[in-house]
């Protein structure tokens, strides 16, 4: 549609590629319909995917405990997140559509998008938890654990070979109470004393969307 804008993140490192091929179709199509094309070409720009203190200018909102999540938040409010972030975020609030393009990489997008994700799409910015999936967080749940994890415990250790153990998970010890997290730990140091008795989990696809 004329006079729309568009931003591609585009993750391949070979212009050549397929992947590029495609990216190259969707700018000159959506240029010859009138739009305005962005393309964030993230090897190109030699885009950080890591989410570091680098990423907040000046002073932390407490020095004493770095939380990247917390840290990027308040950052974003005060307008002190590095400029390369900046730069993302006002392409994304300027798009009226946005297209990933990215090869898979073992079930997953490649590191390069999944930092591109990480940096950018902060609190305060693209979403305000609990306030997130368009409701309140608390009336939604955001799906059976396996599932999470079926890209890494499937798609990579057991397409490897690996033989795979039920997960340990602890659930959001940032939102529960000291003594919880105590709890947790402790929980998890009593497994470790039967870990090796543990047999492995089915990686089979039935007992993951079973």
């Amino acid at each position: 549609m004329a006079g729309r804008k568009v931003l591609i993140v585009y993750a391949h490192q070979e212009p050549n590629s397929f992947n590029g091929s495609l990216k190259t179709v969707a700018v000159e199509e959506l240029s010859k319909q009138g739009c305005s094309v962005t393309v964030s070409d993230l090897y190109a720009m030699q885009f950080e995917p890591r989410a570091t203190r680098n990423d907040i200018v000046g002073c932390l909102h407490n020095s004493d405990n770095f939380s990247y999540a917390v840290e990027a938040t308040e950052a974003y409010k005060r307008g002190c997140l590095s400029n390369d972030l900046i730069e993302e975020q006002k392409k994304v609030q300027e798009a009226d559509l946005l297209i990933f393009q990215f090869p898979l990489y073992w079930f997953s997008m490649p590191a390069i998008m999944k930092g591109w994700m990480d940096r950018v799409l902060v609190q305060g910015f693209a979403h305000d938890f609990p306030m997130c999936y368009d409701t309140d967080m608390s009336d939604f749940m955001s799906g059976d654990i396996r599932y999470i994890l079926w890209p890494m415990q499937h798609g990579i250790m057991h397409f490897c070979g690996v033989k795979v153990l039920e997960p340990h998970i602890c659930f959001a010890p940032e939102h529960v109470s000291e003594e919880k997290r105590k709890e947790m730990l402790i929980a998890w140091a009593q497994r470790l004393k039967t870990l090796w008795k543990e047999e492995p989990i089915n990686c089979s696809a039935e007992w993951y969307f079973k």
